[in-house]
């Protein structure tokens, strides 16, 4: 019977370990997390007012606010294209990549 608890006990321990591995500690956003801010591409003119940045989009002219604005350092004023994530619900977006138009 000494056995059989010690053996109990063994496995409790292990999956507790195990599962505590497994949890994702990465800090990352969850997967539906993407699915809510899909990333497109959009031009328009760059805005900043001190350390803020601002994207007006040329379809809508819908302003946005950036999430990351060092990704548009140098391009105040500029016309550009952006790939970026898109959180409509947040009016922001999170700027990937920047390419300059004419």
């Amino acid at each position: 019977m000494k056995k059989l608890w010690v053996l109990a006990l063994t496995l409790s321990v292990m999956m507790i370990a195990v599962s505590a591995i497994a949890q994702d500690t990465t800090g990352q956003a969850p997967p539906n997390a993407a699915a809510s801010a899909p990333l497109k591409n959009v031009k328009g003119t760059v805005k900043f007012d001190g350390e803020k940045a601002a994207f007006v989009a040329d379809k809508d002219q819908k302003s946005w606010d950036v999430m990351n604005p060092e990704a548009l350092k140098g391009h105040d004023g500029h016309h550009v294209e952006l790939s970026a994530h898109v959180y409509t619900d947040k009016g922001a977006i999170h700027v990937m990549s920047v390419k300059m138009l004419q």
